[in-house]
């Protein structure tokens, strides 16, 4: 009898081993190399992740995401959409905050008031600045604390995407929470992420969880266009002398990583008043260096897009 016909081969050789003490005594057992174990492996794991499908009308997705709490990545997702709306008045562009446990988008662009649903049973965006805005701060109130288990996030940030009425949109900005958790490997695995912006500090402390949050990205096969620095340096009004109060070890950080800091900003305690206020630097300090900084990083997010849409048709031809 030909044993390698009688028994289907799994993933490995079928070996047969003749024990010549017993009549008829035969053992079976599978010899893996290892071509056939990560072959196994990968088929395991691909029954267990989603489709990734793209947003109906979303035609790109940045994300905007830091390691740690506290370093100014809403602040800097909130100005970074509006400033893209700013540079390019044509362009339609979309917010969405996607920290479900501590949602301050509507508070930065001064958006309140429950959403309606459309015939489609699509929840349909705030609108403010020119700019879509969905957060699960309009839908909880904000007094309320959010308790919830992994699987309920999922499930909130499935609303949040697929349940909102997104396009057309040129570009949907995805304000992340801290970490590295649920969250970002939900929105990695069922979208397609186009890059992330990565937000830091220069305090030691930042910059060590901020390389795990590269690493993430690097696992997700999320591109990654660049480090976004925040709280740089202070500037002292009477001699205009910079300040490292927060140290200056982000360009060591950088290059470690093998990543550009695409832009710095340094303390200015006028970003929270804009914050308290509801009206982004971007229009309430249309003239200061901050707001100057967002306009040229809205433009080399375009240009990012711009590469990557060419790269992606030249690859196609």
């Amino acid at each position: 009898m030909n044993i390698h016909k009688a028994v289907p081969r799994v993933y490995g050789l079928l070996v047969a081993q003749f024990n010549t003490g017993l009549p008829c005594s035969i053992s079976l057992r599978l010899q893996h190399n290892k071509a056939d174990v990560n072959e196994h492996r990968a088929k395991v794991m691909a029954r267990g992740l989603p489709e990734k499908k793209p947003l109906p009308g979303v035609k790109n997705i940045i994300l905007v995401a830091s390691g740690k709490g506290g370093v100014g990545k809403t602040t800097t997702a909130v100005n970074l959409a509006c400033a893209m709306k700013v540079i390019e008045p044509d362009k339609e562009i979309g917010l969405l905050d996607a920290d479900v446990f501590g949602p301050s988008v509507p508070l930065m662009m001064n958006i309140s008031g429950e959403p309606m649903l459309n015939d489609d049973n699509l929840i349909e965006p705030l609108l403010n600045y020119g700019v879509k805005c969905m957060s699960m701060g309009l839908l909880v109130s904000g007094e309320n604390a959010v308790v919830w288990r992994g699987l309920m996030v999922m499930q909130a940030l499935e609303r949040l995407t697929r349940g909102v009425a997104w396009g057309p949109l040129d570009c949907l900005v995805v304000d992340t929470p801290p970490g590295t958790g649920d969250t970002h490997l939900s929105l990695a695995q069922n979208l397609p992420i186009d890059g992330a912006i990565v937000v830091t500090t220069p305090q030691s402390a930042a910059l060590q969880v901020t390389k795990r949050g590269v690493n993430m990205f690097e696992k997700l096969k999320v591109p990654i266009i660049g480090l976004v620095e925040n709280m740089s340096h202070a500037v002292c009004f009477k001699c205009g002398t910079r300040n490292y109060v927060f140290g200056s070890e982000t360009k060591r950080t950088a290059e470690q990583i093998g990543l550009e800091i695409i832009e710095s900003f340094e303390v200015d305690s006028n970003m929270s008043e804009c914050i308290n206020s509801g009206k982004p630097a971007i229009y309430a300090l249309p003239d200061s260096i901050h707001a100057e900084k967002y306009r040229q990083l809205a433009n080399k997010v375009f240009k990012y897009i711009s590469d990557k849409e060419t790269d992606a048709k030249a690859t196609k031809q």
